[in-house]
């Protein structure tokens, strides 16, 4: 009796350690999409011709953390109920300008190192305060961002992307 005593206590402490082992994975799984990186997938063609509408991207949640968000990056905001994928332009200090296609960054000429569509020239009035973006979209005719929805605040801002993980054909970083 004793021996079978062992051998079912033994049986029951493996199928814990294998739950266990289970639970521990999806715990890691869920603490990395939430706090690190996550799967986000590109809804429209305000980014064309850098990024294809239903791009799946990856979203970097934490480098923001340790670096500065930088002119040019490519960012995920979350605006309402909805995410927007768009291009930091303007930083916190700046006034922005569109004037015959080119961008101007206190009246001085910025060279865009990207493909975008042609911009109707545009006039941020005032200097971007501290804490807060101007961004928009490289397929600019089509695009919604800080020219009609106004500027973007830090937190709203979950992190960059740039590297296409799907569809396969497309893989890899994005600028």
């Amino acid at each position: 009796m004793e021996e079978k005593e062992i051998k079912d206590n033994e049986k029951r402490v493996n199928i814990i350690k294998e739950i266990l082992s289970y639970v521990i994975i999806i715990g890691v799984v869920i603490l990395i999409k939430t706090f690190v990186v996550t799967p986000i997938r590109v809804n429209g063609d305000s980014m064309y011709s850098t990024l294809h509408d239903k791009d799946i991207m990856i979203l970097d949640k934490i480098s923001y953390r340790f670096t500065d968000i930088k002119r040019f990056d490519i960012v995920v905001i979350k605006e309402k109920d909805e995410y927007l994928i768009k291009r930091i332009i303007g930083m916190p200090g700046e006034k922005v300008e569109y004037k015959d296609n080119q961008l101007y960054i206190n009246s001085k000429k910025i060279k865009e190192d990207f493909l975008h569509e042609e911009i109707r020239d545009y006039e941020l009035n005032e200097e971007i305060p501290e804490g807060y973006y101007f961004v928009v979209g490289d397929n600019r005719p089509v695009s919604i961002d800080s020219r009609s929805l106004g500027l973007m605040k830090k937190e709203d801002i979950l992190g960059k992307t740039s590297l296409v993980i799907f569809p396969f054909s497309r893989f890899g970083n994005k600028k």
